[in-house]
């Protein structure tokens, strides 16, 4: 079911949002100030390019909250909005809500993604 939700995944746009989040981390990383933002960039990408069988494990401790306060202030508070208005609009048929619980794992991801961690489920 993973190798088919990913499939299905990857055709309907998650290789274009993957590849966008790649381009924003890559033009993040130019800067050094930028370097944290770039990775966290590249954490969402690697969990839009297949989110089935990914889990997302959160740590760290007070630079991470810290970090996250202002990740939220000035990005992640309107990608989670853009995530979970997907995940809504994809949970209204049965078929979607598979893709829809993806996005809104992405959301919370993209509220808090200092100290976290993408893994793979087994």
């Amino acid at each position: 079911m993973r190798l088919l939700g990913n499939i299905i995944w990857l055709i309907l746009g998650g290789l274009l949002l993957a590849i966008g989040w790649a381009v924003i981390g890559i033009i993040l990383c130019v800067t050094v100030i930028g370097i944290p933002l770039g990775l966290q960039a590249f954490k969402m990408a690697q969990l839009t390019l297949t989110p089935f069988g990914k889990d997302i494990i959160y740590g760290g401790g007070l630079g991470s909250t810290l970090l996250n306060i202002v990740w939220l202030l000035l990005a992640g508070l309107w990608m989670a909005i853009g995530y979970v208005i997907a995940g809504i609009a994809t949970c209204v048929t049965v078929i979607g809500i598979p893709f829809g619980l993806q996005s809104f794992k992405m959301a919370k991801l993209a509220l808090m993604p200092f100290g976290a961690s993408v893994v793979m489920v087994r």
